[in-house]
């Protein structure tokens, strides 16, 4: 077995790389439990009947839920990257779940009524270790199908470790058949260490403090700044988000760990309407939006999608950076809705404000 979690922790905090957290700590000995486990030998039981180590029962997983910016993604991939097995993967939760979905759709097409049995036993058959970031369920069509997926993950002995903002009993909270959902979550207590991080410390306000976030004009400078807080918060690496809003997708180009970046075109030029940009808010944490032009009368369909952009982010309170043409009272000077416009830039200038968002 490679290196144990809390030693390669440590390592990086007496290279200064990392600060020392100990409500980060707390959460070692159920990850190195799931680590210590899937370094024992492989014996694979059947077609689909699971992957095991030894004759031992193998832990379901950890939830790990707290705040934002407590460095719940990070010990994820600390975690990710210390289990030195192949059969692991790493994926967003929103993503995951359309992965799902698909499946489902496609089996179903080939006259399987059970479809979502055959997707989970495929995801079982090459994965040891499921991590998934940031769990939340929005969309009724997960939360009707993520309960068995996990029964059957659990049952066929994959070890998933999950993110959250939100405690277990607060998932899908006021949702449309919420009943129905709820013996997920005994799923989740019963079987998963649920663990909330308390840290004190939001490494992602950290980041931010003193940082300006409203860039204008959109010129070369400005683009500088946003690659700047973007590299900062992500480390350069991300992949797509799609989110599944109504029967469709909104897809989020650039997304990591609760943070995404869009061109202002993709986000409001798209003829996407109040629930997907609700989606968007309810996924991300941080939202750096690029090149916001002038708005006016000649796209004034664009300038509209951007009012309730902001307004949903706004309401979530979401971290939104941003580049823009000029200034946000002189973004929108003509055309009709500029009265409207007025409670946009007031929020805007809001939401510059070091303390804003993140909490």
């Amino acid at each position: 077995m490679g290196e144990l979690l809390h030693a390669i922790y440590d390592r990086l905090a007496a290279d200064e790389e990392i600060t020392a957290d100990p409500a980060q700590c707390e959460v070692f000995p159920a990850l190195e439990r799931i680590q210590e486990y899937l370094a024992l030998p492989v014996r694979r039981k059947g077609l689909f009947g699971g992957v095991f180590a030894s004759a031992l029962r193998p832990p379901s997983g950890v939830y790990i839920w707290g705040g934002v910016g407590r460095g719940k993604s990070f010990l994820m991939d600390l975690f990710f990257d210390a289990v030195e097995i192949e059969d692991k993967r790493r994926v967003h939760f929103h993503a995951f779940m359309q992965e799902m979905h698909a499946g489902m759709h496609a089996f179903r097409k080939r006259g399987i009524e059970d479809a979502l049995r055959p997707v989970a036993e495929a995801v079982a058959e090459g994965t040891r270790l499921l991590c998934l970031d940031e769990m939340q369920i929005v969309d009724i069509t997960d939360a009707m199908i993520v309960g068995r997926l996990f029964e059957v993950l659990i049952g066929d002995g994959v070890a998933i470790v999950t993110t959250s903002n939100r405690r277990p009993d607060d998932l899908y909270k006021d949702g449309l058949n919420r009943g129905l959902f709820l013996p997920f979550i005994e799923l989740i207590k019963e079987r998963m260490v649920v663990h909330h991080l308390e840290s004190p410390t939001d490494y992602r306000r950290h980041r931010l403090q003193g940082a300006d976030s409203y860039f204008s004009p959109a010129d070369a400078e400005a683009r500088a700044a946003m690659d700047a807080i973007w590299i900062d918060l992500t480390g350069g690496i991300w992949e797509p988000l799609a989110l599944n809003v109504v029967g469709r997708r909104t897809v989020l180009p650039r997304f990591r760990n609760g943070v995404a970046r869009a061109p202002f075109w993709e986000l409001c030029g798209q003829p996407l309407g109040p629930a997907d940009y609700l989606a968007v808010a309810e996924a991300v944490r941080v939202l750096l939006v690029d090149d916001v032009p002038l708005l006016s009368r000649s796209n004034f369909n664009e300038a509209r999608r951007f009012v309730i952009l902001v307004d949903a982010l706004y309401e979530a309170r979401v971290k939104l950076v941003v580049s823009a043409a000029d200034v946000p009272e002189r973004l929108y000077i003509e055309g009709g809705g500029t009265f409207e416009f007025e409670r946009t830039v007031s929020r805007l200038w809001e939401m510059r404000s070091e303390d804003w968002g993140m909490a």
